[in-house]
């Protein structure tokens, strides 16, 4: 079990000594049960940090946005920034440096097991407890959360309001790090590899075509599923063009002839386009952190979409995304054993 003592005071020593000039992590949020990610650059601010199940985002995320923020202000402080990982975080952060996002000396990488457990999903955990209202969640023995409500603590077993992706997780201890808590204990086991996305594909293709037409017809295009991605660190999106400046001498059919690869409209065929466009550029770099699913408004199913490109990836050329800093990215990798009967 990880002792949050010890990963408070590693992350104190950190800013005290400036080795770091910031540490992402985890903090109790005044706004519901589950954790707030905190960007602490003060050593006192360190006694603010926690590590339970409630702790579901993905803090690689937040290695992207202060690339960006750094570079807006000019700083000239090349000091690297720590950040918590879990063991999908630390796959996130791994295809980030394969793809020279950023360099491995500009991260401190302070992993963090999740053992036999996992986070929890708050829809899940929501049901289960029906009228009650849940106010905290820590780990309860090696495979069971303690989740406090209004009317006390009681014991759930972890895999009944564990989330998916922690269900189906090969890796729950952290491939990449500087120092790691907790146990390391590789497969969880509960349920076997890609098990929600196999079950959906049995389906046939009316049926599976159906559902899907279903779930586009809801999409908002809020990019809620974007914006939390660690792998959308584009600084031009495809459905977002920037480099068509609109001046007071542009002509009607300037505007009218420039491309348009995807309308910003929530029609049902543009936001299924958007979908799958998102989805093939994540194939190979998607990890399975399965936040874009947990933070889209409609509940729509994300995570079915990335996962059969993963699974494809994994399953045609042994590629699991993130598992190794050393090697190449998919598009990058080529054997001479790889299946080519694809190709027309």
């Amino acid at each position: 079990m990880i002792d949050v003592a010890q990963l408070k005071a590693h992350a104190k020593g950190l800013l005290e000594k400036g080795t770091v000039r910031t540490v992402f992590g985890y903090r109790k949020s005044t706004a519901g049960l589950l954790a707030e990610p905190a960007g602490i650059t003060e050593a006192a601010q360190a006694d603010d940090l926690i590590f339970d199940p409630s702790c579901v985002q993905n803090l690689a995320l937040y290695l992207v946005n202060d690339k960006k923020h750094q570079a807006e202000k000019r700083s000239d402080d090349k000091r690297p920034v720590a950040v918590v990982a879990k063991g999908c975080d630390s796959r996130a952060i791994t295809v980030l440096l394969q793809e020279n996002h950023f360099s491995r000396e500009s991260v401190h990488v302070i992993g963090v097991s999740c053992e036999g457990t996992g986070v929890v999903d708050a829809r899940k955990l929501a049901r289960k407890l029906g009228n009650k209202k849940a106010l905290a969640v820590a780990f309860d023995g090696a495979d069971a959360f303690a989740v406090t409500t209004n009317e006390g603590t009681q014991s759930i077993a972890a895999a009944e309001v564990m989330a998916e992706r922690c269900l189906e997780c090969r890796s729950a201890h952290p491939t990449l790090s500087d120092v790691v808590f907790g146990e390391a204990k590789a497969e969880r086991g509960l349920h076997t590899p890609f098990q929600a996305v196999k079950a959906k594909i049995k389906e046939s293709e009316e049926d599976r075509w159906a559902y899907w037409s279903r779930q586009f017809d809801r999409c908002l295009r809020c990019y809620a599923c974007r914006s939390v991605c660690p792998m959308c660190y584009c600084d031009e999106c495809v459905v977002d063009s920037i480099s068509f400046v609109i001046a007071p001498d542009t002509t009607a059919e300037e505007k009218a002839n420039r491309i348009k690869w995807i309308e910003r409209s929530p029609a049902k065929s543009e936001s299924a386009m958007y979908h799958m466009v998102r989805a093939i550029h994540l194939a190979g770099r998607c990890i399975d952190c399965a936040e874009c699913e947990r933070v889209c408004p409609v509940n729509i199913p994300l995570r079915l979409l990335n996962t059969r490109l993963e699974m494809e990836a994994f399953e045609t050329f042994q590629y699991n995304p993130g598992s190794d800093p050393e090697l190449p990215t998919l598009t990058s990798s080529f054997r001479d054993t790889d299946p080519n009967s694809f190709i027309r």
